[in-house]
């Protein structure tokens, strides 16, 4: 479910509530009234998500942010996150590869190597950059996934440029360099 499907949920159950208590909006212009709604939206999804986090974090899932990418000879993790408001998606970025790994119960991983990227960037929407959320878009040369789009990622500015720059220590590392063709 997409960031403004949770939104429009949450304010349809907003309005719901409203209607139900009987409150006495009459004193509200219309204007004013749906500001508030969406204030009540964002507010929720804003705290859904910070549980979220306390949630995976005392089940030892924290986010780590390193800056650094350590040439010591072992994988260091350089990010960990997930999309926002998911508790079954879990995206790290590590000085190798970035891994996806889906699920709750069981779990499916997806592997791509930061040698076999070719291009990295990222979108976001109106109501994204409002949450400073964003969708970060890999185009590699993996033939499983030549694609993957690492969605409603926080702070993806941030993320982006770790990931980028990754993959140029990843290419300086292994002496790999790309032709493009003009």
């Amino acid at each position: 479910m997409s960031v403004s499907e949770v939104k429009s949920n949450i304010k349809a159950r907003v309005w719901k509530a409203i209607a139900q208590a009987e409150l006495d909006v009459s004193a509200l212009s219309k204007e004013t009234l749906e500001s508030l709604v969406d204030l009540v939206a964002e507010a929720a999804m804003l705290e859904s998500d910070a549980e979220l986090d306390k949630s995976m974090a005392s089940r030892g899932l924290e986010t780590a942010v390193s800056n650094d990418v350590l040439n010591d000879g072992k994988e260091d993790i350089l990010w960990e996150g997930r999309p926002f408001l998911s508790i079954s998606l879990q995206y790290t970025i590590t000085d190798e590869r970035i891994r996806i790994t889906e699920g709750f119960l069981g779990k499916a991983r997806e592997n791509v190597e930061l040698v076999r990227i070719q291009d990295v960037d990222f979108s976001q929407t109106f109501s994204e950059r409002i949450l400073n959320l964003g969708d970060i878009n890999v185009r590699s040369h993996d033939s499983s996934n030549p694609i993957i789009v690492l969605k409603n990622i926080k702070d993806p500015e941030q993320v982006y440029e770790i990931l980028r720059r990754a993959v140029l220590n990843a290419r300086k590392k292994h002496n790999f360099t790309y032709r493009e063709e003009m």
